[in-house]
């Protein structure tokens, strides 16, 4: 039975534990590391003298737990190289989980490779921020609206794809149609109902921020009563990765993902380059006034890009509770700071911009963790922001404002 030695203060958080005992020759391994992961919640722990550990969860859910074998005497190991299990609570409220060693050589990554992977995986997240980030920065471009609820719109393309997938045993494929077109139905509802009657009132743009903030409150715990408090995953969040190229592993959901992506984001700049409306987006975001003067529909534009930023925020979305992994009623607001760094970052109110600032706030975040713990990755992000902005302060692909 595990020592609960320690996890008092676990005790008063958390209600379900996996615990377990690290032994070599019945010899108990004390300060070797233990971690878990799983449904947007990370935490780590080190055996005691006993070799005995315990680790507090939120909910009832499989977590991913790893043995990091640095952390072992030399020339132990974990035997079939499974230093990494999938654990899941039965019917008790605690789970033990043991690691069986034996003697061996640590097969250790190179830090080059360890760079690529990290590389890789800041890709991967950089083009999901990128789809919100570019939705939130047309929205800003043509409107001058800071939309905190754009988080919450981001969580209805996941919640949208839980519901079809998982609930009403959609196909994946056609769920994934009708969560994003209905997060579009969304974008638009939105400024038809409560954006453009305010425009229209001329309500100044801090007061519409703050509504946009009672209206990031307002969905989101909407979202945990209809949704629940937990974490659920959609169909093939878990799939294992099979695919390797070099020292990269990745799943086939990862390849879609970022495929997805890719072509999402060139269809996104076909769209603002080539097209009439799109010509008109970019016009209205650069100066709504002059467009409006030159026969440009505002209020259409305006509709339009709504629409498209919710569309693209339900994508994200479902791209983002395959990443994580996991479909939770405050997900989206666990990368409203990042999206807005993208955006600032990028340059306000410029979509290309958002790309660049989502791209760079990516990689930087998971190639931070090779020199910082990874609950310091996003402020190592936000620092970025912070050093760009000091040189630059429009941004990167931002123009700077002319006053006079």
């Amino acid at each position: 039975m595990a020592d609960e030695g320690g996890t008092d203060g676990q005790a008063e958080e958390f209600e379900y534990f996996f615990s377990g005992n690290v032994k070599y020759n019945d010899e108990p391994l004390e300060g070797v590391s233990i971690s878990v992961s799983g449904n947007g919640f990370e935490a780590e722990t080190e055996t005691d003298e006993n070799g005995q550990w315990t680790l507090g969860v939120p909910e009832k859910e499989a977590y991913e737990l790893t043995l990091d074998e640095d952390t072992l005497p030399e020339g132990v190991v974990v035997e079939d190289g499974q230093s990494t299990v999938e654990a899941e609570f039965g019917l008790t409220k605690r789970k033990a989980v043991n690691f069986f060693l034996g003697e061996g050589q640590r097969v250790t990554t190179d830090y080059g490779a360890q760079v690529l992977i990290r590389v890789v995986n800041g890709l991967n997240f950089g083009l999901l921020l990128a789809l919100a980030a570019i939705g939130l920065s047309l929205i800003f471009g043509t409107t001058g609206l800071s939309n905190f609820a754009h988080a919450e719109m981001i969580t209805f393309g996941a919640l949208m794809m839980l519901t079809f997938s998982t609930t009403l045993n959609v196909p994946v494929w056609l769920s994934i149609i009708i969560a994003i077109a209905l997060s579009a139905g969304l974008g638009w509802t939105l400024d038809a109902g409560l954006w453009k009657p305010l425009r229209k009132r001329g309500v100044a743009l801090i007061p519409l921020m703050i509504v946009s903030i009672g209206l990031s409150l307002a969905l989101r715990y909407t979202y945990q009563f209809f949704y629940g408090g937990g974490t659920r995953q959609l169909p093939g969040a878990t799939l294992p990765r099979e695919i390797q190229l070099g020292p990269i592993l990745l799943s086939w959901i990862d390849v879609a993902s970022m495929a997805t992506s890719v072509v999402v984001l060139l269809a996104v700049a076909f769209f603002l380059l080539r097209t009439r409306i799109g010509k008109a987006t970019r016009a209205v975001s650069d100066n709504a006034p002059l467009a409006a003067a030159s026969g440009i529909d505002v209020d259409r534009v305006i509709r339009i890009v709504w629409v498209l930023g919710g569309g693209l925020a339900g994508l994200a979305g479902i791209l983002w509770a395959y990443f994580r992994p996991g479909v939770s009623w405050d997900m989206g607001f666990q990368i409203l700071l990042l999206v807005f760094a993208a955006v600032t970052l990028g340059g306000l109110g410029t979509a290309f911009g958002a790309l660049v600032g989502s791209l760079i706030v990516g990689l930087f975040i998971e190639i931070s963790t090779l020199w910082l713990p990874s609950d310091m990755k996003y402020v190592g992000a936000l620092l970025v922001l912070i050093l760009v902005l000091l040189f630059r302060p429009q941004g990167i692909l931002g123009r700077r404002e002319r006053i006079g």
